[in-house]
């Protein structure tokens, strides 16, 4: 018996209870395996769902709507009976010059002509391999492939094997990775579809160096959007090393770009039967998202908002409940300890009117030994200082939230660093560039920042500033010639800047740079954010 796909919500419960307790639905795989979970939230906002998850259906259509949406299903049926094998092809694209050159850029690639009853791969990317396939496509995990059933006439020898990660360069990486084979059978020999989609799957692995958040929006989220953001959530995730964690912790995020369950590989023993296959994600780069290569100009603002859209809800409803519980604790206090409690800490200047700081604090390596002395000079300056200590089990939507109502953000380079794209374009982001680091800390951040419409400031700390300085002698390599000894390997690189390196910041030489981003916000509010272009400050 065919089952049709089912969408399975976790929301809350009407009246929003005061634990942040969820209950969800699973989707029972046949042929056991675990259980597949997925995390679509709804918090009460009261828009977009519907039982079980489907879109509410308006309890009116005007006159103008019905014939708009008549027309949109004659051109679309007309699209489908002129080019069906273009009816659900890859490179969507929309309007505007971005989007014709990326269209134009496409088609000359390779696999761009790619049809219906086809099969073909991209192996001219340095950084990931990628396969197109379009037809009659079933996914059978039990032998680890998809099968491509051929069409009366057509040779069944075909096959093509795909690890789908972005870091096809990283052999060792690579070897960790699943390899899924695309094979042309017989309709004889293909196997009996359970669950039949009418959208195209798009296969990934979130193996590899999953767990860094660095990797995760890099390797992972990024390319996700790239490859499927123009499908308007009419695509399912294919998920090879699938983890539960890792979709809890980035549900949000997933369901703005698929509004289906994810498929587990390996545990769903279930054949889905799919008309496109799009195997492996497209990645433009280290976090950031070329406009010139997506089929509709998307650029990493897009993917900024994108990321706003999809914790919005959840921020929504934890201030409500902040709310909620700041009444009660009021209530039980009496008017007079209230009263007290809403007073500034600063009576000079009320939170809400200075800029907010938040430093990003770090444990382990790297460390900024002095924080509190920098937390102290922060708000000497005249910021509104928070501390924020990301860790595995922090909910990704808080941290969001304290970065999209920040104004500048200080961290020593790491993944952690990742998070800038949390903060609103015009704001300062200060990097602390530990010896050793400067290349990847531009590379991997400072940019990006810069492509985001951040004013990125690179913050090199000299050799006293580093703890390095205690260990080795002054005009020792290791402090004097970073680059000369990062020659030796990135095993010494990591080894001695990453993993054992400090930094006990000159609190008169960075209060410079606090100074001057604290007059670039404070100009911004007055005259509006300057158009001038950000500038990187090394």
């Amino acid at each position: 018996m065919v089952q049709q796909h089912r969408i399975y919500v976790v929301q809350f419960d009407k009246g929003e209870p005061d634990q942040e307790e969820l209950s969800c639905k699973a989707s029972p795989p046949k042929g056991g395996g675990r259980r597949i979970m997925y995390y679509y939230h709804d918090y009460g906002t009261g828009g977009g769902a519907g039982k079980n998850g489907k879109p509410a259906k308006s309890r009116a259509l005007s006159l103008s709507g019905f014939f708009g949406l008549l027309l949109i299903c004659f051109f679309g049926l007309a699209t489908l009976l002129a080019a069906p094998g273009a009816f659900f092809s890859f490179a969507r694209t929309g309007g505007g010059a971005a989007a014709a050159a990326a269209a134009t850029q496409q088609q000359s690639a390779p696999c761009s002509g790619n049809g219906n009853d086809t099969l073909c791969c991209d192996r001219s990317s340095r950084r990931a391999d990628m396969c197109f396939a379009r037809g009659d496509l079933r996914m059978h995990s039990a032998s680890a492939s998809f099968q491509l059933v051929s069409s009366a006439g057509r040779s069944a020898a075909e096959e093509e094997r795909i690890r789908p990660y972005t870091r096809k360069w990283e052999a060792h990486v690579m070897k960790t990775i699943d390899e899924v084979r695309f094979r042309r059978v017989s309709p004889g020999d293909a196997a009996r579809c359970d669950v039949r989609h009418d959208m195209p799957a798009v296969l990934l692995s979130t193996g590899g160096f999953t767990g860094n958040v660095y990797h995760e929006f890099n390797d992972g989220l990024l390319p996700m959007f790239v490859t499927a953001g123009h499908l308007r959530r009419r695509v399912v995730f294919v998920i090879l090393e699938y983890h539960d964690w890792w979709m809890t912790k980035y549900g949000d995020v997933v369901s703005r770009l698929s509004a289906f369950p994810p498929i587990d590989f390996t545990a769903d023993r279930r054949v889905h039967c799919f008309p496109e296959v799009i195997a492996g994600l497209r990645i433009h780069g280290e976090l950031t998202v070329d406009p010139a290569r997506t089929p509709e100009g998307r650029s990493i603002r897009d993917f900024r908002r994108l990321l706003d859209d999809a914790y919005r809800p959840r921020i929504n409803y934890l201030e409500r409940m902040e709310r909620k519980a700041a009444r009660k604790q009021q209530r039980r206090a009496g008017a007079g300890a209230a009263a007290k409690l809403a007073l500034p800490s600063n009576h000079a200047a009320a939170p809400s009117e200075r800029p907010k700081l938040v430093i990003v604090s770090r444990t382990g390596s790297r460390v900024i030994e002095n924080e509190e002395e920098l937390k102290a000079v922060a708000t000497d300056v005249g910021f509104d200082v928070r501390v924020v200590r990301p860790e595995r089990s922090t909910e990704m939507c808080k941290i969001y939230r304290d970065l999209n109502a920040s104004d500048a953000m200080v961290g020593v380079h790491g993944a952690a660093m990742t998070h800038f794209l949390f903060m609103r374009p015009g704001k300062v982001f200060i990097q602390v560039v530990p010896l050793g680091t400067d290349w990847a800390a531009n590379e991997y951040y400072g940019e990006p920042a810069a492509r985001l419409g951040l004013r990125y400031v690179g913050y090199k700390i000299l050799p006293e500033e580093s703890s390095l300085a205690r260990e080795y002698p002054a005009g020792h390599p290791v402090l004097t010639d970073p680059a000369g000894v990062a020659q030796r390997g990135w095993d010494v690189t990591k080894k001695v800047y990453l993993d054992r390196q400090n930094v006990r910041l000159d609190l008169a030489r960075f209060r410079e740079e606090l100074v001057g981003a604290h007059r670039y916000l404070a100009a911004g509010k007055r005259k509006g954010r300057p158009k001038s272009k950000p500038t990187a400050a090394m």
